[in-house]
């Protein structure tokens, strides 16, 4: 299938997930508020720190880029028996590893919690809370390792469907005890431990997945292979690379954990800007890496040059807009969706502040995941992995300062970092873009800069409507009824805007849409008939 037509599939599903993300996040927040009502939304995101750093590391990160070109090279070159002992000699190594893991961070919450949530350090109980509401989400991160795995099984062979469509079972499975269970604390109980319950229920589906393809997969002692060495090789500096965003989140969520319902304020806003990263970058990311590997194989520079091409202008046709979005109208949004129950307009409007801050860097995280497939596709994953240790240095040092300092200016420290996380970002970017043009990968042409500039053109249009919206918030709300009508019709007809606009400038004709969403011949044993 195209780049394009694997992406929009993936962003399809993803779109569904993010729609149940979304009611999740809603039920969560009405339950247990923004911070001011309780610590419980502090103890629930504190809950999925970990969680969420390993999905967003081997489900969406290293691991799938390290295996998928190991498992494409020997599947081609070895056969498809070769391929399937090789993955599993890999599942069984990696599952040891993260098991072992898992269960020393177990053991050892009862002591890093206090560290992990100061804010409610003289709060004995609800350290106890967060401490066990963690205990119970930490299994995912065995489930998960599995699921990339097999996610990267599937992807190989042309399957995005199920792999896109999986994560659908942690939003549903985490809304039912929020709606079903009246007690707040046992919900929130029941609510991590439905996290875990996802997991099992992800991998059973990707797992019947496999098996469908005719994938046998065994579940052995773990043997360092050479695939496997060859596969860790690449997966080890790309968990670094691959994971600069989430370490550089880890460092501001450790920041404020300090502050009480700063964590709160910090879980809302990165919801909420990973929803353009999660629907976009992941999805062009995952499906540039086997198109990529195979490019570089054949030595086709030309046909790697125009996937790259391609991975831009589309990654970026659907993330200036939302990025625009956010940072025009943040507190519409988040007001307008999220206030209720619990969850307060002072709450939103703290949320709102931070959101800001991290809207100008979204199409920074989504070009990253853009920029480092070549290096992966050519087994260079050591320069991503340094500079992501700069994008985290500056992201921590910036961070920190701002942290304390800004509130002596009776401004929000958690502005600060949201600041220093976009700044880490457009380094680690600059970094990479300007490593590939250097080394001959892969330079940027004067079409991709033109569609850019047409691009932003579009967006600024639509964001001049936006942000004349935001300004006439109160009043939209009163004349069309509700607020959550009134940020409604503002989307859409901005989505119209920015369609009409994009087209009139030609940032996009419909011969390119056609063109882009073509199915292509199968390529080096590569299914082009799957799903997708």
């Amino acid at each position: 299938m195209s780049l394009a037509r694997n992406v929009f599939v993936q962003t399809f599903f993803t779109l569904g997930s993010r729609v149940f993300g979304f009611a999740r996040d809603l039920a969560l927040n009405a339950r247990f508020g923004g911070g001011a009502s309780g610590p419980l939304m502090d103890c629930w995101a504190t809950a999925q720190m970990l969680p969420n750093l390993f999905r967003r590391l081997f489900a969406e990160g290293a691991f799938a880029q390290g295996f998928v070109p190991v498992f494409a090279s020997v599947r081609a070159t070895e056969g498809e028996e070769a391929a399937d002992k090789m993955a599993s000699q890999a599942m069984a190594f990696i599952l040891t590893v993260v098991a072992v893991v898992t269960i020393g961070l177990e053991v050892a919450l009862p002591w890093l919690m206090p560290f992990l949530l100061s804010a409610y350090i003289g709060d004995p109980e609800t350290l106890a809370i967060a401490t066990l509401m963690a205990q119970l989400a930490m299994p995912y991160l065995v489930f998960m390792t599995l699921a990339s795995l097999l996610s990267g099984v599937l992807n190989t062979l042309g399957r995005f469907a199920l792999t896109s469509a999986a994560p659908i079972f942690l939003n549903i499975c985490t809304i039912a005890p929020l709606v079903l269970i009246p007690d707040r604390i046992e919900a929130a109980k029941w609510a991590a431990t439905a996290v875990s319950i996802s997991g099992l229920l992800q991998c059973t589906l990707l797992w019947w997945g496999t098996r469908k393809l005719g994938v046998k997969l065994r579940i052995n002692l773990p043997v360092v292979s050479g695939g496997v060495r060859k596969m860790l090789a690449i997966a080890v500096p790309g968990a670094i690379a691959g994971g600069a965003l989430q370490v550089s989140s880890i460092v501001t969520q450790l920041l404020s954990g300090s502050d009480a319902g700063a964590r709160s304020v910090l879980y809302n806003a990165d919801r909420l800007y990973q929803l353009p990263l999660g629907l976009i970058g992941v999805a062009v990311g995952m499906a540039l890496v086997p198109r990529l590997s195979r490019h570089f194989a054949d030595n086709d520079h030309t046909g790697a040059s125009r996937t790259m091409d391609d991975g831009i202008g589309l990654s970026m046709a659907f993330t200036l807009p939302a990025a625009v979005a956010i940072l025009v109208m943040p507190y519409f949004i988040i007001d307008a969706t999220v206030t209720r129950g619990e969850f307060t307009s002072a709450d939103a409007l703290r949320t709102a502040e931070v959101l800001r801050q991290f809207a100008w860097g979204i199409p920074a995280f989504v070009l990253a995941k853009v920029f480092t497939p070549p290096f992966f596709a050519r087994h260079k994953s050591k320069r991503p992995m340094q500079f992501s240790l700069v994008s985290v240095a500056i992201t921590m040092f910036v961070g920190a300062g701002l942290w304390y300092w800004l509130p002596t200016q009776n401004l929000d420290g958690a502005i600060g970092l949201g600041f220093a996380t976009s700044l880490g970002a457009w380094v680690n970017v600059f970094l990479l873009a300007s490593t590939l043009a250097r080394e001959g990968a892969y330079t940027m042409g004067k079409p991709v800069w033109t569609r850019m500039v047409r691009l932003m053109i579009a967006s600024a249009l639509m964001g001049a409507f936006a942000g004349v919206c935001a300004w006439q918030y109160e009043t939209l709300s009163q004349l069309l009824w509700r607020k959550e009508v009134a940020v409604l019709a503002v989307i859409v007809i901005g989505v119209v805007i920015y369609g009409v606009a994009a087209f009139a400038l030609r940032a996009a004709t419909v011969a390119e849409i056609k063109g882009a969403l073509r199915r292509e011949k199968g390529v080096a044993g590569v299914p082009s008939d799957g799903e997708g």
